[in-house]
């Protein structure tokens, strides 16, 4: 693979639309699309409006089952955006007085949404009268059909994307199903289902019944969101940073207090991204690891008491799940050394399987592939019933992962059993007697990508002025937050004169670096030694960087995290 090109990112709007801003700062916000000075106020009061369609009907079959106290069950989704639109509706649904259950169906026996057998078990399990989706749905034409064969009315909320014409059910809300206007598609599927409650909890609260104050749902709507990958735009920017707000200030599940004390980490330091890196893997290893339930019951725990255990074995199960995703990852290597990949010959596409590899984490290990090579990556697992293969796809900018999936499905229909996704990510079934028939075409139909899209390109914010390089551009930066998909943390490149080096424990590497200005500052590139050639006889050096405080001694300084090197 040739050296990663960098690249400043485009502008999207105008720099010249900021008026009350510094210049550098105008072309950050440009760079990410902003389109007005208001989109710098994360208020509620800015939210779009509820024009999704299905949302009507939606709601007043729920506010129908509440008042005749029928029985409602939620059937959610094994990952952190199900989790927390399942924790959601039962703790709304609950405040209004409703009969409500929840299942999410184990991804070892039943896969992924509402199959026939899942509706079996809602109807035996529940008898419910009404079946509400969280997070899926959209393709479960087969299930819905079943649910509404056992007496069940049908509410499907979703945010997956979708070709095909909705199942019918009695009401479908989705912004990404055909014929729907609502301007955002970003929407995670608790930022669906938030809509949807809101919108019942107001239409309730004009007819003078129970409401619920949405406001204080706002942690589990950041947290999924955040945890989903979403596309940070200005409606999904207010719903992750108020809800972050309500954590920050303690005012959040007691769930989410238990496993920030066990991670360690104060609520009141906490950023956006840490709800992907600290609290999303934690309840996704329940998922991935044994059965979502234990996520979901940390999630609606009443108080810290009942909430501990749960947080304490979601703690666990996140270490089992970083073990096992470990070793998996060291046997994919292994298995791509085979393929005797060097840097200038990797594949179009990486596509693995082994039949003892854990369902429940390749994905990440899909990721982590995809993010070393720069390919698009699926990594396939056997499942329960011996016949078939359940895989997990990651993809690279410019390729639509599931849209590639559809094409091989639609062209070789003996070949995909099962498939559903986004552009980033998705998940599919096969035979296992097809996996090498679907390898070979899959690897052809990315093979004819264009080229230049296997290049790896590192986007940068462009030089940072000398009179930015101050702690005072640092909190100016976080007051943009949050940042996230589709609205990145700045990241700046630049020429330094090297002054001085020296290794931290043999792999980190720490630079002082002269500015034309004469400024003397401090950076660091964490595990240098496996990344970067660092030549300390050359005076200069060419770094793409992050900035950062660091604290030592009780003094706060300027230091630059550095992403890439090169001299």
């Amino acid at each position: 693979m040739s050296k990663t090109l960098i690249q400043q990112r485009p502008f999207l709007t105008r720099p010249e639309i900021f008026q009350g801003v510094s210049p550098f700062i105008a072309q950050i916000l440009a760079r990410r699309g902003v389109e007005s000075e208001q989109e710098l106020e994360l208020k509620l009061k800015h939210l779009l409006a509820p024009t999704m369609k299905g949302l009507t009907e939606a709601i007043q079959l729920i506010d129908q089952a509440i008042d005749a106290q029928k029985k409602i069950v939620i059937v959610g989704d094994y990952d952190a955006d199900g989790a927390t639109s399942t924790a959601l509706m039962i703790l709304v649904l609950r405040d209004l007085g409703a009969q409500v259950d929840y299942l999410v169906p184990d991804r070892f026996k039943y896969g992924y949404g509402l199959t026939p057998a899942i509706a079996d078990l809602a109807f035996v399990t529940f008898s419910p009268d009404l079946l509400i989706t969280v997070d899926n749905g959209i393709s479960s034409h087969a299930g819905v059909a079943q649910a509404q064969a056992h007496g069940m009315q049908v509410i499907i909320t979703d945010h997956h994307l979708t070709t095909k014409e909705t199942p019918q059910a009695e009401a479908v809300v989705n912004p990404n199903q055909l014929g729907c206007e609502f301007p955002s598609k970003a929407l995670a599927g608790v930022g669906v289902a938030f809509y949807v409650l809101a919108n019942l909890s107001s239409l309730r609260a004009k007819q003078g019944k129970s409401s619920a104050k949405m406001v204080q749902y706002l942690d589990l709507v950041a947290l999924g969101t955040y945890a989903d990958v979403a596309s940070l735009d200005y409606n999904n920017r207010i719903l992750v940073d108020v809800g972050l707000k309500r954590i920050q200030q303690g005012l959040c599940r007691a769930g989410m207090s238990a496993l920030l004390e066990i991670a360690g980490r104060d609520p009141a330091q906490l950023k956006a991204q840490d709800l992907g890196f600290v609290l999303g893997p934690r309840i996704n290893a329940a998922g991935r690891m044994e059965t979502m339930d234990i996520g979901i019951e940390c999630l609606i725990a009443p108080d810290l008491h009942t909430a501990y255990p749960f947080a304490t074995q979601l703690n666990q199960l996140n270490v089992e799940r970083r073990q096992v995703e470990t070793q998996m990852k060291q046997e994919a290597l292994v298995a791509l050394e085979h393929l005797q990949l060097d840097q200038e010959n990797i594949p179009s596409a990486l596509i693995l399987f082994e039949p003892h590899w854990h369902q429940g984490v390749i994905g990440i290990v899909a990721g982590r592939l995809k993010e070393q090579f720069h390919r698009p990556a699926i990594v396939f697992a056997a499942d329960e019933d011996g016949q078939h293969i359940k895989g997990s796809a990651r993809s690279i900018e410019g390729i639509h992962i599931r849209d590639c999936i559809e094409q091989i499905a639609e062209q070789y229909p003996h070949l995909v059993s099962h498939f559903g996704g986004h552009a980033a990510a998705a998940g599919l079934t096969l035979l296992k007697e097809s996996f090498e028939e679907f390898k070979a075409k899959f690897g052809q139909l990315i093979a004819k990508q264009d080229d230049s899209l296997f290049q790896e390109v590192l986007w940068t914010d462009g030089d940072l002025p000398d009179d930015a390089f101050q702690i005072h551009t640092v909190d100016t930066l976080q007051q943009l937050t949050p940042w996230g998909q589709k609205f990145p943390a700045p990241i700046f490149e630049g020429q330094f004169k090297l002054l001085d080096y020296r290794w931290l424990k043999d792999v980190h590497l720490k630079l002082r670096l002269a500015l034309a200005s004469g400024q003397i500052i401090e950076a660091i590139a964490f595990n240098a030694a496996d990344k970067y050639t660092f030549d300390p006889l050359q005076d200069q050096v060419r770094l793409v960087y992050e900035l950062d405080k660091n604290t030592f001694n009780g003094t706060t300084s300027l230091q630059l995290r550095i992403l890439y090197l090169e001299q």
